[in-house]
């Protein structure tokens, strides 16, 4: 399984294949990914441990347990933790090129490009 750690928590591949990929993704108290889109895939969000804050477009949800969000191809894009504890999500992205360097950063408090 391959990881990375990055300053807002850590992600995990836990299975992909032709047009799809799926990820474990656990954000620390206080953690933000950046406001980003992707020109080359779509994503859908489950939660599975605690309270996230989702950016899609000009709509702000707060989603718990079970409960999910699908992101469209293009679509500008964040997750967030204001509660304690962790919060994990189950991400399955899907396209045609699913690298991780199809990432457009508008906003990122870690000041990555």
């Amino acid at each position: 399984m391959y990881s990375e750690n990055r300053p807002w928590g850590s992600f995990h591949v836990l299975d992909e294949g032709k047009g799809f990929k799926v990820k474990r993704i656990v954000v620390t108290e206080g953690g933000r990914l950046s406001l980003q889109s992707h020109k080359h895939r779509g994503e859908h969000w489950t939660v599975v441990t605690g309270t996230a804050t989702v950016t899609v477009d000009d709509k702000v949800l707060t989603l718990t347990r079970s409960q999910s969000v699908d992101i469209p191809q293009g679509a500008k894009h964040r997750l967030e933790n204001h509660h304690e504890g962790l919060v994990e999500i189950i991400e399955v992205q899907f396209g045609d090129y699913l690298g991780e360097d199809d990432i457009v950063r508008y906003d990122d408090a870690y000041n990555r490009a």
